[in-house]
């Protein structure tokens, strides 16, 4: 698949996963639905200026829409490799994600998250989602639905469209391979 495909069928699914029509996207970013159309079927490439108009819309840094190529053209769409992974955060933030998942087009996203030690989410989030994660090292408290969840190396969890926030109260950063369905990024 194209790289202009591949873009296309990301922001499609940012737009789904947000509930959002066409109209109002193209209201929000002055933009007509035929092009947006044309963008969301590859058919239209938008410039940097509008790339950075949907990752303000949709909430996402803009270094998810530059995707890395794939090895070969039999990979694309189905093999991430290690380094070739599109990273969706900033070490000053405390959290730096990389996409695991070849794309937004699927019906989940599997992310790699990397808590730096004493990071936070300290507002409590509540995404339409059902949640997954898998704590790969380090500690990671997730506290869901009002409930405080101690994890470390080898724990799990999962939630549906509850609240939730976390934390990294060690001293060394926390591994969680998460899995969100739909996808959010």
């Amino acid at each position: 698949m194209p790289a202009a495909q591949l873009l296309a069928r990301d922001i499609r699914a940012l737009r789904k996963a947000r509930g959002m029509t066409l109209a109002e996207i193209g209201a929000r970013l002055k933009r007509s639905i035929g092009w947006l159309s044309q963008v969301e079927r590859g058919l239209s490439v938008p410039s940097l200026a509008d790339l950075r108009a949907f990752a303000d819309l949709f909430g996402v840094p803009l270094g998810l829409f530059f995707g890395h190529e794939a090895e070969s053209d039999s990979e694309r769409g189905v093999v991430v490799r290690s380094g070739r992974r599109r990273s969706l955060g900033t070490s000053e933030s405390g959290l730096v994600e990389e996409l695991l998942s070849p794309d937004l087009g699927g019906s989940f996203e599997m992310l790699r998250s990397v808590f730096a030690p004493g990071a936070e989410l300290a507002a409590i989030a509540l995404r339409k989602t059902e949640e997954a994660g898998y704590v790969v090292s380090g500690r990671f408290d997730i506290e869901i639905d009002g409930v405080w969840h101690e994890l470390g190396k080898g724990d799990s969890f999962r939630f549906a469209a509850k609240p939730f926030r976390w934390k990294n109260p060690g001293d060394e950063p926390a591994v969680v391979i998460w899995v969100v369905s739909p996808p959010v990024y």
